[in-house]
Protein backbone atom coordinates (compact mmCIF):
# COMPACT_ATOMS: atom_id res chain seq x y z
CA UNK A 1 0.00 0.00 0.00
CA UNK A 2 1.49 3.22 -1.15
CA UNK A 3 2.29 5.65 2.23
CA UNK A 4 0.41 8.89 2.17
CA UNK A 5 1.88 11.86 -0.11
CA UNK A 6 2.55 14.94 2.69
CA UNK A 7 0.76 17.82 3.27
CA UNK A 8 3.35 19.78 4.12
CA UNK A 9 6.60 20.03 2.16
CA UNK A 10 9.67 21.70 3.96
CA UNK A 11 12.86 22.42 1.38
CA UNK A 12 16.26 24.23 2.54
CA UNK A 13 18.28 26.66 1.10
CA UNK A 14 20.67 29.07 2.13
CA UNK A 15 19.47 28.98 5.44
CA UNK A 16 15.95 29.46 4.63
CA UNK A 17 13.38 26.40 5.47
CA UNK A 18 10.13 27.01 3.39
CA UNK A 19 7.14 25.13 4.42
CA UNK A 20 4.48 24.68 1.44
CA UNK A 21 0.97 23.56 2.35
CA UNK A 22 0.43 21.03 -0.69
CA UNK A 23 -3.50 20.41 -0.71
CA UNK A 24 -4.13 22.18 -3.83
CA UNK A 25 -7.41 20.79 -5.02
CA UNK A 26 -8.64 21.53 -1.20
CA UNK A 27 -7.59 25.61 -1.55
CA UNK A 28 -4.85 24.01 1.41
CA UNK A 29 -7.31 23.53 3.81
CA UNK A 30 -6.43 23.43 7.55
CA UNK A 31 -6.90 19.65 8.32
CA UNK A 32 -6.86 18.34 11.27
CA UNK A 33 -3.72 16.09 9.22
CA UNK A 34 -2.02 19.16 7.89
CA UNK A 35 -1.92 20.89 11.24
CA UNK A 36 -0.43 17.92 13.05
CA UNK A 37 2.01 17.75 9.91
CA UNK A 38 2.74 21.40 10.26
CA UNK A 39 3.44 21.10 13.89
CA UNK A 40 6.23 18.34 13.51
CA UNK A 41 7.98 20.52 10.66
CA UNK A 42 7.87 23.75 13.12
CA UNK A 43 8.46 21.65 16.43
CA UNK A 44 12.07 20.20 14.09
CA UNK A 45 12.91 23.43 13.01
CA UNK A 46 12.82 24.98 16.23
CA UNK A 47 15.84 23.29 17.17
CA UNK A 48 17.88 23.18 13.73
CA UNK A 49 20.58 25.81 13.96
CA UNK A 50 21.16 25.73 10.18
CA UNK A 51 17.48 27.36 9.44
CA UNK A 52 17.72 31.22 10.14
CA UNK A 53 14.39 32.26 8.31
CA UNK A 54 11.12 30.16 7.59
CA UNK A 55 8.60 30.87 5.06
CA UNK A 56 5.04 29.77 5.12
CA UNK A 57 3.59 29.11 1.41
CA UNK A 58 0.72 27.52 -0.34
CA UNK A 59 0.75 25.19 -3.56
CA UNK A 60 -1.80 25.63 -6.28
CA UNK A 61 -4.35 28.63 -6.19
CA UNK A 62 -4.69 29.21 -2.71
CA UNK A 63 -2.63 30.52 0.32
CA UNK A 64 -5.09 28.77 2.36
CA UNK A 65 -8.73 28.73 2.74
CA UNK A 66 -9.11 27.91 6.12
CA UNK A 67 -10.77 24.66 8.05
CA UNK A 68 -11.50 21.87 6.47
CA UNK A 69 -15.51 22.32 6.41
CA UNK A 70 -16.00 19.27 5.30
CA UNK A 71 -14.13 17.27 7.63
CA UNK A 72 -15.80 19.32 10.55
CA UNK A 73 -19.07 18.29 9.69
CA UNK A 74 -17.67 14.40 8.77
CA UNK A 75 -16.85 14.73 12.78
CA UNK A 76 -19.65 16.45 14.88
CA UNK A 77 -18.47 15.23 18.10
CA UNK A 78 -17.18 17.33 20.60
CA UNK A 79 -13.85 15.56 21.32
CA UNK A 80 -12.64 15.92 17.57
CA UNK A 81 -13.85 19.76 17.16
CA UNK A 82 -12.04 20.79 20.54
CA UNK A 83 -8.81 18.53 19.72
CA UNK A 84 -8.85 20.57 15.97
CA UNK A 85 -8.68 24.00 17.44
CA UNK A 86 -6.62 23.36 20.63
CA UNK A 87 -4.13 21.68 17.55
CA UNK A 88 -4.49 24.79 15.54
CA UNK A 89 -4.11 27.08 18.37
CA UNK A 90 -0.61 24.90 18.93
CA UNK A 91 0.42 25.75 15.41
CA UNK A 92 0.02 29.48 15.86
CA UNK A 93 2.07 29.14 19.44
CA UNK A 94 4.26 27.44 17.60
CA UNK A 95 4.88 29.79 14.97
CA UNK A 96 5.38 32.79 17.81
CA UNK A 97 7.42 30.59 19.60
CA UNK A 98 9.76 29.63 16.98
CA UNK A 99 12.93 31.28 17.62
CA UNK A 100 13.05 31.79 13.72
CA UNK A 101 11.11 34.81 12.07
CA UNK A 102 8.50 33.30 10.14
CA UNK A 103 7.29 34.91 6.76
CA UNK A 104 3.83 33.85 4.85
CA UNK A 105 4.34 34.27 0.92
CA UNK A 106 0.72 35.44 0.15
CA UNK A 107 -1.35 34.20 -3.03
CA UNK A 108 -4.68 33.89 -4.12
CA UNK A 109 -6.71 33.42 -0.84
CA UNK A 110 -6.36 33.46 2.94
CA UNK A 111 -9.67 33.45 4.31
CA UNK A 112 -10.48 32.35 8.44
CA UNK A 113 -7.86 30.30 9.50
CA UNK A 114 -5.23 30.87 7.00
CA UNK A 115 -5.97 34.56 7.49
CA UNK A 116 -4.88 33.58 11.23
CA UNK A 117 -1.86 31.79 9.70
CA UNK A 118 -0.86 35.39 8.00
CA UNK A 119 -1.69 37.48 10.73
CA UNK A 120 -0.06 35.56 13.33
CA UNK A 121 3.40 35.32 10.88
CA UNK A 122 6.35 37.72 11.80
CA UNK A 123 6.12 39.23 8.29
CA UNK A 124 4.00 38.70 5.79
CA UNK A 125 3.84 39.82 1.80
CA UNK A 126 1.28 39.46 -0.69
CA UNK A 127 1.34 39.16 -4.23
CA UNK A 128 -1.17 42.29 -6.00
CA UNK A 129 -4.24 39.72 -6.43
CA UNK A 130 -3.94 38.40 -3.37
CA UNK A 131 -7.36 38.41 -1.16
CA UNK A 132 -8.14 38.50 2.30
CA UNK A 133 -11.17 37.56 4.86
CA UNK A 134 -12.45 36.21 7.66
CA UNK A 135 -15.69 34.95 6.30
CA UNK A 136 -16.95 32.35 9.26
CA UNK A 137 -20.13 34.86 9.65
CA UNK A 138 -21.28 34.21 6.14
CA UNK A 139 -21.57 30.42 6.97
CA UNK A 140 -22.93 30.87 10.81
CA UNK A 141 -19.09 30.04 11.89
CA UNK A 142 -18.15 33.44 13.57
CA UNK A 143 -14.02 33.46 13.21
CA UNK A 144 -13.56 33.45 16.75
CA UNK A 145 -9.87 31.66 16.56
CA UNK A 146 -8.59 33.66 13.59
CA UNK A 147 -9.48 36.84 15.51
CA UNK A 148 -7.23 36.18 18.54
CA UNK A 149 -4.17 37.19 15.56
CA UNK A 150 -6.14 39.20 13.32
CA UNK A 151 -6.80 41.93 16.55
CA UNK A 152 -3.14 41.88 17.35
CA UNK A 153 -2.02 42.23 13.79
CA UNK A 154 -4.68 45.38 12.38
CA UNK A 155 -6.19 48.20 14.36
CA UNK A 156 -9.49 46.60 16.26
CA UNK A 157 -12.25 48.68 14.25
CA UNK A 158 -10.67 46.79 11.39
CA UNK A 159 -10.40 43.32 12.51
CA UNK A 160 -14.20 44.03 13.75
CA UNK A 161 -15.08 45.00 10.11
CA UNK A 162 -13.23 41.70 8.68
CA UNK A 163 -14.95 39.79 11.20
CA UNK A 164 -18.71 40.97 11.19
CA UNK A 165 -18.62 41.71 7.53
CA UNK A 166 -16.83 38.83 6.28
CA UNK A 167 -16.15 40.65 2.96
CA UNK A 168 -13.09 40.40 1.45
CA UNK A 169 -10.31 42.87 1.49
CA UNK A 170 -7.71 43.39 -1.03
CA UNK A 171 -3.91 43.41 -0.55
CA UNK A 172 -3.66 46.65 -0.96
CA UNK A 173 -6.14 47.20 2.36
CA UNK A 174 -4.08 44.42 3.88
CA UNK A 175 -1.61 46.41 3.92
CA UNK A 176 -3.18 49.61 4.76
CA UNK A 177 -4.04 48.15 7.62
CA UNK A 178 -1.07 46.52 8.60
CA UNK A 179 -2.00 42.74 7.64
CA UNK A 180 0.58 42.67 5.37
CA UNK A 181 4.01 44.00 5.05
CA UNK A 182 4.53 44.42 1.46
CA UNK A 183 2.31 43.89 -1.87
CA UNK A 184 4.16 43.33 -5.00
CA UNK A 185 3.28 42.20 -8.52
CA UNK A 186 2.52 38.47 -8.61
CA UNK A 187 5.04 37.45 -10.75
CA UNK A 188 7.64 39.08 -8.17
CA UNK A 189 6.46 37.43 -5.50
CA UNK A 190 8.90 34.87 -5.13
CA UNK A 191 11.20 37.65 -5.79
CA UNK A 192 10.12 39.31 -2.78
CA UNK A 193 10.11 37.02 -0.14
CA UNK A 194 13.24 35.52 -1.20
CA UNK A 195 14.90 38.27 -0.87
CA UNK A 196 13.19 40.09 2.64
CA UNK A 197 13.95 36.55 3.62
CA UNK A 198 17.98 36.28 3.13
CA UNK A 199 18.23 39.63 4.44
CA UNK A 200 16.90 38.68 7.93
CA UNK A 201 19.01 35.19 7.03
CA UNK A 202 21.86 37.12 7.04
CA UNK A 203 21.92 38.28 10.37
CA UNK A 204 22.97 36.59 13.57
CA UNK A 205 20.26 34.03 14.41
CA UNK A 206 20.92 34.30 17.99
CA UNK A 207 20.07 37.74 18.43
CA UNK A 208 17.37 37.52 15.43
CA UNK A 209 16.07 34.61 18.31
CA UNK A 210 16.35 37.29 21.30
CA UNK A 211 14.63 39.89 19.61
CA UNK A 212 11.33 37.78 18.53
CA UNK A 213 11.43 36.25 21.64
CA UNK A 214 11.55 39.70 23.56
CA UNK A 215 9.00 41.64 20.76
CA UNK A 216 6.01 38.98 21.46
CA UNK A 217 6.90 39.43 25.21
CA UNK A 218 6.65 43.17 25.69
CA UNK A 219 3.77 44.26 23.13
CA UNK A 220 1.18 42.02 25.55
CA UNK A 221 2.79 43.95 28.51
CA UNK A 222 1.53 47.93 30.65
CA UNK A 223 4.13 50.28 29.24
CA UNK A 224 6.25 49.90 32.82
CA UNK A 225 6.91 46.29 32.24
CA UNK A 226 7.01 46.23 28.78
CA UNK A 227 10.24 49.02 29.24
CA UNK A 228 12.02 46.80 32.56
CA UNK A 229 11.79 43.16 30.54
CA UNK A 230 13.52 44.63 27.15
CA UNK A 231 16.02 46.62 29.27
CA UNK A 232 17.14 43.31 30.91
CA UNK A 233 16.89 41.46 27.74
CA UNK A 234 18.93 44.19 25.83
CA UNK A 235 21.46 43.41 29.48
CA UNK A 236 21.19 39.83 28.35
CA UNK A 237 21.97 40.83 24.54
CA UNK A 238 25.05 42.22 25.51
CA UNK A 239 26.57 39.33 26.93
CA UNK A 240 26.53 37.64 23.08
CA UNK A 241 29.66 37.04 21.18
CA UNK A 242 28.03 38.04 18.14
CA UNK A 243 26.91 41.72 20.43
CA UNK A 244 30.55 42.35 21.46
CA UNK A 245 31.58 41.46 17.16
CA UNK A 246 28.88 43.44 15.54
CA UNK A 247 30.00 46.26 18.06
CA UNK A 248 33.29 46.19 17.02
CA UNK A 249 32.88 45.80 13.70
CA UNK A 250 30.83 49.08 13.48
CA UNK A 251 33.31 50.89 15.63
CA UNK A 252 36.19 49.34 13.13
CA UNK A 253 34.12 50.15 10.21
CA UNK A 254 34.23 46.67 8.80
CA UNK A 255 31.27 43.94 8.34
CA UNK A 256 30.90 42.14 11.09
CA UNK A 257 31.46 37.86 11.14
CA UNK A 258 28.54 36.64 13.01
CA UNK A 259 29.34 32.98 14.73
CA UNK A 260 24.98 33.19 15.51
CA UNK A 261 25.91 32.97 19.24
Amino acid sequence: MDEPQPSVRRQDRDGIATLTLDRPAARNALSSAVLAELLDHLHAIDTDPTVHVVVLAGEGPAFSAGHDLRELRDNPEPEFRTKLFERCSEVMLAILGLRQPVVAKVHGVATAAGCQLVATCDLAVAGRSARFATPGVNIGLFCSTPMVALSRAVGRKQAMEMLLTGEMIDADEALRIGLVNRVVPDDELDAAVDGLAATVAAKSSAVVAIGKEAFHRQVELPVAEAYRLTGEVMVRNLGLADAGEGIDAFLGKRPPSWTNG
